[in-house]
């Protein structure tokens, strides 16, 4: 509904144009954060599926618990790599990235 809504009003460039907001929301938030991070280097980093840690890698489940309590889910990682991963393909709204990084800041001020 969003994409097909989002095609009709500025096509392909209006949902880049998101995306890359999205993306950039919360990798500003990993790249000022005391407890997680981003995994990937700068010039690799994925607009659709971001891949982060916890710098004390037991946080994490806790992490992933409390952002489900929040409605926050499918965040955990790979099965064999682990870490976290925020899916933001074309139909997550921008409100739903403020969701996670919102969750995230809480987070962080709890366990600092």
């Amino acid at each position: 509904k969003i994409v097909k809504h989002l095609l009709n009003n500025g096509g392909l460039k209006q949902i880049e144009k998101i995306n890359l907001k999205k993306a950039k929301m919360l990798y500003d938030y990993l790249d000022n954060s005391k407890v997680f991070y981003g995994v990937c280097d700068k010039d690799f980093r994925s607009i659709t599926n971001v891949c982060f840690r916890c710098y004390q890698e037991e946080l994490e489940g806790k992490f992933i618990e409390m952002a489900k309590a929040r409605g926050i889910v499918g965040i955990k990682g790979h099965r064999l790599v682990g870490g976290l991963r925020a899916s933001i393909y074309n139909g997550m709204p921008v409100e739903g990235v403020e969701a996670l990084v919102k969750a995230m800041e809480d987070f962080e001020k709890n366990e600092i």
